[in-house]
């Protein structure tokens, strides 16, 4: 059912290089079940600095921030949440009456998610990207305090920044000369449309030996490395996980309510179609 959209009605959206669907489906599903004067939508822009004094200059209450954005946006606010400064890297802003503060909720779905999964903090860790999800995911890790990392990244002034910000290594392009009990793919390899869409992140010699596979690459829900991990009875974290956390944060911080359990599932459930 369409909700009818009046001049009270809150404006909520997302910016992203290459915006896709899960975020509007789900916060619009949890506006009409919560019965909120709210709506969501999906946007890019060429123009990150007109983009952003829009948001302001509008009024518009939430923005989700994603790639290719997360750190260019950050002088842009006025404010940074402890959760996006310790970071560097920016995925939520929120608009009170014109003051911009920044949010990584990023960090916190990868905090829960290592929580969920009891994951143990003496396995190594390699993890692969540097860009600003990077930033929140081997952030995560290191403050849950897994101090035995290798971070892979071709970019080598960002992967070693990181790397010794965690008090890891760095390593450049060669992902499978760096065995590990917990893979962690943090860049677009296997992502739905990209140049590398079927391409695995890890080698499956890597994976057959890995405690753990974890893919934040949310589209697909089940990405070439989710297939193999799985194939190979491995257990795994999806970015399916990731973005419904993140995004259940983002609506709390959006709209002061937080929904119950079950209309979260629901949300996803209806996300995912």
């Amino acid at each position: 059912m369409v909700r009818e959209i009046t001049r009270d009605t809150t404006l909520c959206m997302s910016l992203a290089g290459r915006p896709g669907t899960f975020g509007t489906r789900f916060h619009n599903f949890l506006y009409g079940e919560l019965g909120l004067d709210y709506v969501y939508k999906a946007f890019t822009t060429s123009d990150l600095p007109g983009a952003i004094a829009g948001v302001r200059a509008l009024g518009i209450r939430g923005c989700a921030v994603s790639m290719p954005f997360k750190e260019a946006v950050i002088g842009l606010l006025d404010e940074l949440d402890a959760s996006a400064a310790a970071i560097g890297s920016v995925n939520t802003i929120v608009n009170d009456g014109g003051h911009l503060k920044a949010y990584n909720t990023d960090y916190v779905a990868i905090q829960h998610l290592i929580d969920r999964h009891r994951l143990d903090p003496s396995r190594g860790v390699v993890l692969r990207g540097s860009g600003g999800m990077g930033k929140a995911v081997a952030s995560a890790f290191r403050d849950a305090g897994f101090t035995r990392g290798v971070l892979v990244a071709r970019n080598g002034a960002a992967g070693a920044a990181l790397a010794e910000r965690c008090g890891w290594t760095w390593s450049p392009e060669r992902p499978e000369s760096q065995p590990g009990d917990l893979l962690v793919n943090v860049t677009p390899i296997g992502m739905a449309g990209g140049a590398e869409e079927h391409a695995l992140a890890f080698t499956p010699e890597q994976i057959a030996a890995a405690s753990t596979v974890f893919d934040v690459v949310a589209l697909p829900a089940e990405t070439p490395l989710i297939r193999e991990a799985r194939r190979q009875g491995r257990p795994v974290i999806t970015g399916l996980e990731v973005i419904a956390l993140q995004a259940l944060e983002q609506f709390v911080l959006y709209t002061g309510v937080r929904p119950t359990a079950e209309q979260v599932a629901a949300a996803v459930a209806h996300a995912r179609n």
